[in-house]
């Protein structure tokens, strides 16, 4: 099988990380806003699409359901269009509609459960980095973009206060839905589908899928529109919170790899990085998140990235940094402000390693002015 078929992943997940990294299979690294544009100019051609559908409705249409992502460009350009209808797949609103008629070869499988997020408890320093986010970098009618992972999740759940919160994303999980209920996602402040929750795609439980089934609340969108910086930036207080791998003294921002091995893939962050920074309101705020040190009790501030890691948002796209330990403000600062700020929100353990470390690589130690 393998002489015959070989997966070229444009996003590394759980389930192809060990083929891609032994080998067996490849990785194409790309934006994820720029994939649509991928299959779109032919770059990638597409002899079939293999897609997972609500069933056909009375009037024949099926819905792409959680993901409309990159499946809507997929299906415009692919040669044929195989489906599988499930009674699982939640029917969605907005980009996701396409009529039985398009589909080539329709199956039904009624047996087959969506893949359900685990989203394990919280740990005290990403309890903590989502309270310093929540409360000295999220504004009341801010615009929310989350990455995935415990530090973004961590972030929702301390927004539970916040008013007139809006939600525009490439993707969400269940966070969101307790800031519904409690009304702190209105979305009555947004710009771009005002009233309306904009996302590409959906990854969580079967309490999140079931909120989405027939929900008008939700418009899903192909990520080539939901992820464009031009679109983002009209949005009021854009704020973006990625999380990352380890981020050097120069700002340096590593999210898809750990040293030399592929973890994941560029995603949409720095699409929404982006688009936060240059906010039509100036209000924006991109912002990268992540825990001191990681569970081997290695510095993620580190003084240059790893051997073989690949830099995600560059030192120039990026504004603010979160750990445990407070708020680092990048922007505007050259590298010796830039490698105090970091230092300071370092793990104490690791701070004096990391002064000797910026005075050995900048000639001259770090300072705030």
């Amino acid at each position: 099988m393998r002489e015959r078929i070989r997966s070229n992943s444009l996003f590394t997940g759980a389930n192809l990380r060990k083929a891609v990294n032994e080998g067996i299979a490849d990785f194409n690294s790309c934006f994820l806003q720029e994939v649509p544009m991928l299959f779109r100019r032919g770059a990638i051609k597409l002899n079939a699409a293999i897609i997972h559908v609500s069933p056909p409705d009375q009037n024949g249409y099926c819905s792409l359901g959680t993901s409309v992502d990159t499946a809507r460009a997929a299906v415009t350009n692919a040669d044929h269009i195989i489906a599988m209808a499930n009674k699982h797949m939640p029917r969605t609103f907005g980009d996701s509609v396409i009529h039985s008629s398009h589909i080539d070869v329709l199956v039904e499988d009624h047996t087959f459960k969506l893949h359900e997020r685990h989203i394990g408890k919280d740990s005290e320093e990403e309890t903590k980095i989502g309270q310093i986010i929540a409360e000295h970098l999220v504004d009341n009618g801010a615009t929310l973009q989350m990455g995935i992972g415990a530090v973004p999740d961590a972030a929702l759940a301390a927004l539970k206060n916040h008013k007139d919160l809006g939600i525009h994303t490439e993707m969400f999980s269940d966070g969101v839905l307790d800031l519904i209920k409690c009304n702190a996602i209105t979305n009555s402040k947004k710009v771009i589908h005002p009233g309306k929750l904009v996302v590409a795609f959906v990854y969580g439980s079967t309490k999140l899928y079931n909120y989405l089934h027939d929900n008008p609340l939700i418009e899903f969108g192909d990520v080539q529109w939901v992820n464009d910086p031009a679109i983002i930036r009209q949005n009021p207080k854009v704020t973006a919170i990625n999380s990352a791998v380890e981020i050097d003294l120069t700002g340096q921002v590593v999210a898809d790899s750990v040293g030399k091995r592929f973890l994941s893939g560029f995603g949409g962050q720095v699409d929404f990085i982006r688009g936060a920074a240059i906010g039509d309101d100036g209000l924006g705020k991109p912002i990268i998140a992540l825990p001191s040190i990681s569970k081997k009790g290695q510095s993620k501030i580190v003084p240059y990235i790893n051997e073989g890691a690949g830099v995600v948002t560059s030192r120039s796209h990026v504004h603010y940094v979160v750990t445990e330990f407070g708020i680092a403000q990048l922007w505007g600062k050259n590298m010796r402000q830039r490698a105090y700020e970091l230092i300071k929100i370092a793990h104490p353990s690791q701070r004096e390693l990391l002064e000797k470390s910026a005075f050995e690589r900048m000639k001259i130690m770090p300072s705030a002015d």
